[in-house]
């Protein structure tokens, strides 16, 4: 049943004057936790499937390592970047984005690429994707964003509908839509595709000097990509090829490996540039800031119980380490609350205790006592609350301060994107400037086959939202879905 003037509701039944933009102080100013609307929006969300990951439910994963081959301690204190040849052993984890445990790897859709570092000053997870961009820049918009790419509430099947009346809906996706549609979007194996951090982070020297970065992963063995054609041949013939390839790779003797990059800016740059660097809908052009080499990444080992160490694997955002900081990326300080809420529905407030996640190179301090499979001791007769009195119980050491930073004195309020902007600049590049005649040409017929089952006016919003980018995109879609509908 329908009504019509239904007014929005928070879960408790209050009503929402805006749901496409969370709280925060001051336009630039970190999210504010008195945001009910989004703390139970994303709490809700992170607690919808059991037991299967809500997003990144099928993916595989490798042990290896990070080295260390060029010196940015003038930009980090970090230690694990603390020496050229510095080894930190790794596990990481690829997968798709919304697709179910048992979907096909050569899927159209984002591949994670998230990287746990097992160093001495705690695990430092980097949770990128194979993608520099994102679909939405708002945290609000989340649940709503994965729900377009899951089964429809009525049907049960996908539904092309959903997905690209959303994304039709919102300009600001037209960045990652443009590389999902292209052959980026079905990577020939999880070995020949890129990683990002997408968001942007902020490092932090041994001088409390900081700076905005960005990471990148550049694949040692080349990009490679499936076509259209391709892509549907591979999924049904081996919907499990990027797994298997990863594992076989492996078990050969063989290793995987990346060379890791950042790109750097200034501080005080970040709020001056021409992009909003804190929107992961952008990008940051290397003509402006170059990448700067930093390590390797191999993978060389393979895991010996998938379950165990795959399937349990928990990332976070929010796992950082001194001289890695969050940012003020609305996207990513919800996160911060988000993955790890994920992990304690999933596999249980004492997720980090599973080996897999534990921090075993830095060990554990601290008075969380008790919970589902706690099994590291619990303690022991020690005391589970401070400050206290007892002799040889942990402290706080003020050494390890994140940086401070200003916050404007703002009212707090549901603030829209005021940065100049402009959502179509940037794949208007990618499209005209980057892409080869060819990949246009995929591009289109990948869109028309996509939307081909769509409603016709859902297709005509389509077309419109492509033409915006530039009228030979819109063009092309507009002709490839001509001969797709014949």
């Amino acid at each position: 049943m329908t009504r019509s003037n239904v007014v929005l509701t928070s879960g408790n039944g209050a009503p929402i004057d805006d749901d496409n933009n969370s709280k925060s102080a001051g336009p630039y100013g970190p999210l504010l936790l008195e945001d009910f609307h989004l703390v139970d929006k994303l709490a809700h969300f992170d607690a919808e499937r059991i037991p299967e990951r809500v997003v990144h439910a099928k993916g595989a994963g490798a042990y290896g390592y990070f080295e260390v081959t060029h010196d940015i301690t003038r930009y980090c204190k970090a230690k694990v970047f603390s020496n050229v040849g510095k080894r930190t052993p790794v596990f990481a984890r690829f997968s798709t984005v919304g697709g179910e445990k048992g979907s096909a790897d050569a899927a159209r859709d984002p591949r994670g690429f998230a990287v746990k570092h097992y160093t001495e000053e705690g695990i430092w997870d980097m949770t990128g994707n194979n993608t520099p961009v994102f679909f939405i820049r708002d945290p609000t918009k989340f649940p709503d964003f994965i729900h377009t790419q899951k089964r429809h509430p009525a049907t049960n099947c996908p539904d092309p509908n959903m997905f690209w009346d959303f994304l039709t809906l919102t300009p600001e996706s037209i960045h990652q839509v443009t590389i999902l549609m292209s052959d980026r979007g079905t990577p020939a194996s999880y070995r020949h595709m890129n990683g990002y951090s997408s968001h942007t982070y902020r490092m932090v020297n041994s001088k409390n000097e900081s700076f905005w970065v960005k990471f990148h992963y550049k694949t040692d063995s080349g990009i490679k990509n499936f076509n259209g054609v391709q892509a549907a041949q591979t999924r049904m013939k081996d919907p499990d090829h990027a797994t298997r390839d990863l594992y076989n790779h492996i078990q050969s003797g063989r290793s995987a490996s990346w060379s890791m990059y950042i790109q750097v800016m200034p501080e005080e740059e970040g709020y001056k540039y021409k992009w909003n660097i804190f929107d992961v809908t952008k990008v940051w052009p290397h003509s402006d800031y170059p990448l700067v080499p930093v390590g390797k990444l191999v993978l060389d080992r393979n895991p010996t119980n998938y379950f165990a160490e795959v399937e349990q694997a928990a990332f976070s955002p929010g796992h950082l380490v001194p001289g890695i900081e969050v940012s003020l990326d609305k996207m990513l300080q919800a996160r911060v609350f988000s993955y790890p809420d994920t992990h304690r529905h999933r596999l249980g407030v004492n997720y980090a205790q599973i080996p897999v996640n534990c921090p075993y190179a830095s060990g554990v301090a601290n008075y969380q006592r008790d919970g589902l499979m706690c099994v590291n001791g619990n303690g022991g007769a020690g005391p589970n609350y401070y400050p206290n009195s007892v002799k040889g119980t942990p402290r706080p050491d003020k050494a390890h301060a994140s940086k401070m930073y200003p916050i404007s004195a703002c009212k707090a309020a549901r603030y829209p994107q005021t940065h100049p902007n402009d959502d179509f600049a940037q794949p208007r590049s990618l499209y005209r400037d980057v892409m080869t005649e060819q990949d246009r040409i995929n591009l289109a017929n990948n869109i028309a086959g996509s939307v081909k089952h769509a409603d016709p006016h859902i297709q005509k919003r389509v077309i419109e939202y492509f033409t915006k980018c530039d009228p030979d995109y819109g063009r092309r879609v507009a002709e490839a879905m001509q001969r797709a509908n014949l």
